[in-house]
């Protein structure tokens, strides 16, 4: 562990967050299996890092509950109730678009279940790779907007005024000319409840 992320966990731990740190996305893998209990509802958010992992098809292997908006066959509406329901299960599951050295943790929202689980859950779990690491917030905020959003409005091929350029027009990107995704933006800089907001972090790219 390099010193830069051994003072994020350091701060982490100021702001009484738990930080763990694994090598690689396999031990990453292991610590939320380790994480998460056994008896757990679980909900979370769409997120490119949680796919790469694998751990919502492996949760579900194991019979757990999960409140999965992203099924095949849902409409609209069954969607967005699970959505909501995954935010009130036992445990929810996120990444954040941007992490400061300070340990501030930035995450978009276009629809407010990310928002909603990741501050009122009562256990969360946020996964991330190294590569979402920035200097300051100001460099967080900006990496969640001009790199991820971009990157996740192509992938899931939304007409945000960002997928041209890259550069974020949040002055127009406002329908009915784009869908914009960035609607909530939800910056933690602590957390109250001790134990309750946990952060893997993977020594790897993940997601966006």
């Amino acid at each position: 562990m390099d010193k830069r992320i051994e003072s994020l966990i350091k701060n982490w731990k100021k702001r009484n967050i738990v930080g763990w740190y694994c090598r690689n996305k396999k031990e990453g893998l292991e610590k939320l299996l380790e994480l998460i209990p056994a008896s757990a509802s679980v909900g979370f958010s769409g997120s490119q890092t949680l796919e790469e992992l694998g751990i919502i098809t492996l949760l579900e292997s194991k019979a757990h509950k999960v409140f999965n908006p992203y099924q095949a066959g849902l409409s609209r509406p069954e969607s967005l109730e699970l959505r909501r329901q995954g935010a009130q299960a036992d445990l929810y599951l996120a990444s954040a678009n941007a992490i400061s050295e300070k340990g501030e943790l930035v995450f978009f929202s276009a629809y407010g279940n990310r928002i909603a689980g990741v501050t009122y859950a009562r256990k969360v779990i946020v996964v991330c790779g190294t590569n979402k690491l920035t200097f300051h917030l100001e460099a967080a905020l900006k990496r969640a907007r001009e790199h991820a959003t971009p990157l996740n409005c192509r992938r899931l091929n939304w007409n945000a005024a960002c997928v041209k350029d890259g550069m974020c027009h949040s002055d127009i990107c406002l329908w009915p000319d784009y869908k914009r995704m960035c609607c909530q933006i939800l910056v933690i800089e602590a957390e109250i409840e001790a134990g309750r907001l946990q952060v893997v972090l993977v020594d790897e790219t993940l997601g966006f």
